[in-house]
């Protein structure tokens, strides 16, 4: 069952996000960067105030991702991405991206905070940034 509301095209949309900014870190990292953008539809706090749905979540701007300005984000959704992006529709969480808002891909190390945010971890090429739990409690609503 979805943890947030979408429709097919939405899920697509998801899906082509999470592979043009993670392929290269296999299923796991992509799934941890839909992880991330299901979170901001939940979050209702910060810069992901106004974000209510995944089309909105995945367009915003400014904060939003660089992906959508590079043309492999436009390609069509393959199929194995559609499941994926489904399974974090469906609340599918992995740490270190289970509560985050935020993620990038450093030259080096990943320092322990971010715009003010804190480290959850790294997997693989990209760094994982969680927010405070008082300041959006509803990140952490679905555990994890």
């Amino acid at each position: 069952m979805a943890v947030v509301r979408t429709n097919s095209e939405e899920i697509k949309l998801l899906a082509r996000l999470m592979r043009a900014e993670a392929e290269g870190d296999g299923q796991l990292g992509m799934l941890m960067v839909g992880n991330v953008g299901v979170n901001r539809v939940i979050a209702d706090c910060l810069d992901f105030k106004p974000i209510r749905t995944i089309q909105q979540m995945v367009f915003q701007s400014p904060g939003g991702f660089e992906a959508v300005q590079k043309s492999y984000f436009y390609q069509r959704a393959r199929e194995q991405d559609i499941r994926l992006a489904q399974r974090a529709v469906n609340g599918e969480r992995h740490h270190p991206a289970s509560n985050a808002l935020w993620f990038f891909r450093p030259a080096g190390a990943c320092p322990p905070t971010w715009f003010n945010q804190t480290h959850s971890g790294r997997y693989k090429s990209h760094c994982f940034y969680i927010p405070d739990y008082a300041a959006c409690p509803r990140v952490y609503s679905l555990g994890g």
